[in-house]
């Protein structure tokens, strides 16, 4: 990938283009990411960034975590992620990465954790449809056999009642609508992962050319 950061998201809302259109946009604080160590073929066997993202005190950080920071006399920073870019070269120790690094237009790939729903039944999990409602029924919204006699056992995958959510999503090829670099925000039409505040991964589209 040629481009990459960490983001905060924000919440959703609306804007309007050129044609009067109404586009639901989701805002994201993007950046800016501290590069808190650069990582070489010659001395790791691969080369990526150790990038840190949001303000954090000391005291919330293990020993072995500050430290990193403390190395090369970098504030600390409240996530940790390593980005596989490529010109890592171009980048050194203490720099940043911010929200200029895309554009209007641009496509972009977003990754984050989904809400967590808790436990939920097949209806609400796997969209089963119900059984009749009436009072006579006594087969509502449970999910049936399992395996019944034969098999008499139950195939690994079935889909059945289970926790819902808390999953790593990526949606792909979305539009970066708005750039705004002085209050650090990415505008990107549609919805993403995660609930508000929640930390999404943003790089550019694997889906290039479509």
């Amino acid at each position: 990938m040629s481009k990459a950061i960490l983001a905060r998201k924000l919440g959703m809302t609306q804007i309007f283009n050129d044609k009067g259109e109404a586009l639901p946009v989701t805002v994201v604080e993007a950046g800016p990411c501290l590069v808190v160590q650069k990582k070489t073929v010659e001395n790791d066997g691969y080369s990526a960034l150790k990038v840190g993202f949001g303000d954090v005190k000391e005291k919330r950080l293990t020993k072995p975590v500050l430290g990193q920071f403390k190395k090369n006399q970098l504030k600390p920073k409240k996530y940790l992620r390593e980005f596989k870019i490529q010109d890592a070269e171009k980048f050194n120790v203490g720099d940043e990465i911010k929200v200029d690094i895309f554009q209007p237009g641009d496509r972009i790939d977003v990754v984050g954790i989904t809400k967590g729903k808790g436990f939920a039944g097949g209806v609400k999990r796997w969209n089963f449809n119900r059984g009749p409602m009436a009072h006579g029924s006594m087969y509502h919204r449970r999910p049936g056999t399992g395996g019944a006699t034969d098999p008499a056992r139950v195939f690994k995958g079935k889909r059945m009642p289970g926790h819902l959510g808390t999953e790593r999503v990526t949606i792909q090829n979305l539009e970066v609508v708005k750039v705004d670099p002085d209050r650090n925000l990415l505008l990107i039409k549609g919805s993403v992962p995660g609930p508000k505040k929640s930390l999404l991964f943003i790089k550019n589209t694997v889906k290039s050319g479509k």
